[in-house]
């Protein structure tokens, strides 16, 4: 063989061989990812719906790569894009998204829908949206589309070994207990009570996702609701977060935990992981300045008493830098703060995270 022929021959080989090193770990480190729940962490499935619950159109997306609207409520990345980038993952596209076939299918997908909860009579003023229920059945269809792709040995072990988040519950308060002053479910709970309902229908939603083939399910905790814009406006004469919204999210809270505890009892292993969202929004809600924030009580985007009022539109006040300001929008936190939150969820001690945080799990799986 001639010796120009040889080199190139070889360094034809070498070149494939590089090729092949950098595609194997990539493939071996992707980890199916899948999001269920509210506006938190919906991407984009309510665009695909006619409902007023949307994120659609400027200012949203202003700090998002495309610095379009994507349908996330956020100026930029919410958290599901964040642990995305913290598990080496592309971020998972919405179900709804026609963009979702293919290969794409593998990465996951997000069932999430803005203005839904735990209960399927929460939010019902935004009509159409995808309550849980049914955000379930289409986590089943996936896998069905999943198994025509790579059969069904393999979808069981890729659902087996995917993370799952599931953010629920500030809804069912926010939109449903405390919307109007003498509420259907206000007049038939005392708060004790319907908190109490809420964590026994909240039992029954994650028992039917770890049927569904889920082991791996990072499960948020409610927010302090009433210290987000949209409460201090309706409530607040200087600043100070609204007591029954809080008083709901403590007696919440301590309950989730403790039935997170009891499933992973009954499973027999850690399957539940508990992200204590109160606690960690509290950190930059009491001291902004030590997080970079200006203000963690108004909004960047929004109107009347701190920007509280209504829906972040084209004609709201939006402030110039939104890394300066906790909150985004009357209800959602800003990119920044989301960062804060999923560091929390990586990192964070047992404080924010129960019984481990997403790197312990991240190297406990990674052994397997």
């Amino acid at each position: 063989m001639d010796d120009s022929l040889t080199v190139f021959v070889s360094l034809m080989f070498f070149g494939l061989l590089l090729a092949l090193g950098n595609v194997a770990p990539q493939a071996e480190a992707a980890r199916a990812f899948f999001v269920f729940g509210d506006s938190l962490v919906d991407n984009g499935n309510n665009n695909y719906l006619a409902t007023t619950a949307r994120a659609d159109a400027y200012p949203y997306g202003i700090d998002y790569p495309t610095h379009r609207a994507t349908g996330r409520f956020s100026n930029g990345l919410n958290i599901p894009d964040l642990i995305s980038e913290e598990i080496g993952s592309e971020p998972t596209l919405p179900y709804f998204s026609p963009e979702l076939t293919g290969q794409k299918l593998l990465v996951g997908a997000n069932f999430a829908s803005a203005g839904i909860g735990i209960l399927n009579d929460t939010g019902i003023q935004f009509i159409n949206i995808i309550r849980i229920s049914r955000q379930l059945q289409y986590f089943q269809q996936y896998q069905q589309r999943v198994s025509a792709l790579i059969g069904p040995e393999q979808t069981q072990r890729l659902v087996n070994e995917a993370l799952v988040l599931m953010t629920l519950g500030g809804n069912d308060f926010v939109n449903n207990y405390f919307l109007l002053p003498f509420s259907a479910r206000s007049r038939q709970f005392s708060l004790p009570d319907y908190v109490v309902y809420l964590i026994s229908e909240y039992r029954k939603i994650l028992l039917s996702l770890y049927e569904l083939g889920a082991r791996r399910v990072l499960v948020t905790g409610t927010g302090p609701i009433g210290c987000v814009p949209a409460e201090l406006a309706q409530h607040s004469r200087a600043g100070e977060c609204a007591v029954e919204l809080q008083q709901a999210a403590a007696l919440f809270n301590p309950q989730l935990v403790q039935m997170l505890d009891g499933l992973n009892s009954e499973v027999g292993s850690h399957v539940f992981i508990g992200a204590n969202a109160y606690a960690m929004n509290m950190d930059w809600i009491t001291n902004p300045q030590a997080y970079g924030f200006v203000t963690s009580k108004v909004a960047c985007c929004g109107q009347g008493p701190y920007n509280g009022i209504g829906l972040c539109t084209i004609v709201s006040n939006l402030c110039p830098n939104r890394d300066l300001y906790a909150f985004w929008d009357p209800f959602h936190p800003s990119e920044k703060a989301n960062r804060l939150i999923v560091q929390m969820m990586m990192t964070g001690s047992s404080k924010y995270m129960s019984p481990m945080n997403l790197s312990t799990i991240m190297e406990l799986d990674s052994r397997v």
